[in-house]
């Protein structure tokens, strides 16, 4: 990073380009102001707001990350129209280590087949993994998909996906970066997204919290703050206190293995992303840690949507 910064401070350029890539690379805007320009906060501030209002990601082609999937994650699947011990022994059959438990937000070594009084259906659950890590993960998480599907799992509109993406390596500046990328995107992401989870009490916007506010945020618990200690957010702060996760709520109700994988994916590259920098506002094309194929996913699904 320090030979990062010195190479730009030395470039022959403008400031406001020197401001730009140190801002890039996750420096907070008073330190580029000290570096820069002489502690001249406000001329940093109106590069950066000229920044943010652009339709490019805001960091250089340049600089090449990677997007391999190796974090821990965690799911939860709430679902109807299968009993909890019947869906256990087949999970089991299936050679899925699981439990039929009552309420609790406890992680455990196993999968978990609790009760939640927010669906609606008959013989309502939430399946919850344990502690899944990277392409292993993903192929558990497949079987369970599987089995879902065999004993005939539905889901509907009472019914969410939520994800837990391993935050435990997080600094200030990823949660920040995270938090604005999250805004940013949420028009795009509200797109291939149903009706029903674009605003909903259990997973409300974020374009209601104020960009200066994360950008304040001295710690993460001014950051909670920030999002009204309300784990019931799109993207659920509150969630790094007790599992030192980051949670992911938006995502609608699904037993489909493709829609689960094309979302984990997302949110990984959405992480791997906000290491480095933070994703402007964007059409779904220009999504830079984005592939093709999940480009191609993602445009299909919106237009499904939109019928």
């Amino acid at each position: 990073m320090n030979e990062q910064i010195t190479a730009i401070l030395s470039q022959t350029t403008t400031k406001t380009r020197k401001i730009e890539q140190l801002l890039q690379l996750g420096l907070t805007r008073r330190q580029v102001a000290d570096l820069v320009t002489n502690g001249n906060y406000g001329f940093v501030q109106n590069v950066y707001k000229k920044m943010l209002s652009r339709t490019v990601q805001t960091i250089p082609a340049s600089i090449q990350l990677d997007y391999t999937f190796t974090r821990k994650f965690g799911i939860e699947i709430e679902a109807y129209n299968c009993t909890r011990e019947k869906l256990a022994s087949e999970l089991r059959a299936a050679g899925i280590n699981v439990a039929v438990e009552g309420y609790n937000h406890t992680t455990r070594n196993h999968w978990k087949l609790v009760t939640d009084s927010s669906l609606t259906g008959n013989n309502t659950f939430e399946l919850v993994s344990p502690v899944l890590v990277g392409e292993a993960g993903l192929k558990e998480l497949e079987k369970v998909c599987w089995v879902l599907e065999y004993c005939d799992v539905k889901v509907n509109d009472s019914c969410g996906l939520h994800i837990h993406m391993d935050a435990a390596d997080f600094d200030l500046q990823t949660w920040k970066n995270l938090a604005l990328s999250y805004k940013h995107l949420e028009r795009v992401i509200d797109s291939f997204m149903p009706q029903s989870r674009r605003q909903n009490y259990y997973c409300k916007g974020l374009s209601s919290i104020s960009t200066a506010d994360i950008q304040a945020a001295q710690n993460i618990n001014d950051l909670r703050a920030a999002f009204g200690n309300n784990r019931y957010r799109k993207v659920n702060l509150e969630a790094y206190a007790r599992h030192r996760t980051v949670e992911f709520r938006q995502h609608s109700g699904t037993t489909n293995f493709t829609k689960m994988e094309n979302w984990v994916r997302f949110l990984n590259g959405l992480i791997t992303f906000a290491k480095s920098g933070i994703a402007a506002n964007t059409s779904l094309e220009n999504i830079p840690f984005l592939d093709e194929k999940q480009k191609l996913f993602y445009k299909l699904r919106t237009k499904k949507l939109a019928r």
